[in-house]
């Protein structure tokens, strides 16, 4: 089995180590993992902003970069909904402008070999259980793009459910947006602070010392709006609980 690491735009520049998280994870599962160098923006920003023709050099250099590969995973639910819902879009469009099918042919090579990383464990290695630990009582968001795009439902859940030491406190409210939205948080920021004000007030009311979710980007939104409010709540990506092990606490 060939699996390709699709490590994000935002996770490359800013979370690092949640990348690193994952390989960690999935090596330790038995699976060989490589990060093709030539991957880059998978085109969201621009195609949620309204520049269609202008994310479609990005959907030829995804296609291309991550060809040959038997599965490409990516920490990212919302990157993994782009690439799986709309670069078939983008390619279904370019074909009915005139521009013939080679883009469409691209993306959906692509579609059936992406997948977000709890889909990956629980539909692909079959395994809820991966032998992690993280002695911490955690919440976890459920972000929009996995909730409502990809319909990852209670994956994420059952992993967590299964953490050695891990108490999950179920949160409020928990299919509310965060505010996040990308592009939106920038152009409705008024509107983004005040949601995100509101989860992170949910959050607080749980208890826990964690927030968990399957998106860096929405866990920077409410990270941030966690430390403007002096609280302690710590935000964690799923794959760096995942990938923790009683050796690593100790």
């Amino acid at each position: 089995m060939r699996v390709a690491l699709f490590v994000t735009c935002v996770n490359d520049t800013l979370f690092p180590r949640t990348g690193r998280a994952v390989v960690r994870l999935l090596e330790r599962l038995g699976v060989e993992v490589d990060f093709p160098p030539a991957q880059t923006c998978c085109g969201q920003p621009q195609y949620n902003s309204g520049y269609r023709h202008q994310a479609e050099p990005l959907v030829r250099r995804h296609a291309a970069a991550f060809d040959g590969y038997d599965h490409v995973v990516t920490p990212s639910a919302s990157c993994a909904a782009m690439v799986r819902d709309n670069h078939p879009r983008i390619g279904a469009r370019a074909a009915a402008e005139g521009r013939g099918r080679a883009l469409a042919d691209a993306a959906a090579a692509s579609l059936p070999r992406t997948y977000e990383l709890t889909e990956f464990l629980v539909d692909v290695l079959g395994v809820t259980d991966v032998g992690a630990y993280y002695p911490h009582t955690v919440t976890y968001h459920p972000t929009c793009h996995g909730l409502r795009v990809l319909g990852l439902g209670d994956r994420p859940r059952r992993l967590l459910e299964h953490v050695g030491g891990l108490v999950l406190r179920e949160l409020e409210g928990a299919e509310e947006c965060c505010g996040f939205g990308g592009t939106f948080a920038v152009r409705n920021a008024a509107v983004s602070a005040a949601m995100g004000a509101d989860k992170a007030r949910r959050i607080r009311a749980t208890g826990a010392g964690a927030v968990c979710m399957v998106d860096n980007s929405c866990l920077m939104h409410i990270g941030g709006t966690l430390a403007r409010l002096g609280s302690p709540v710590r935000p964690v990506h799923i794959a760096e609980i995942l990938a923790s092990t009683e050796e690593d606490v100790r």
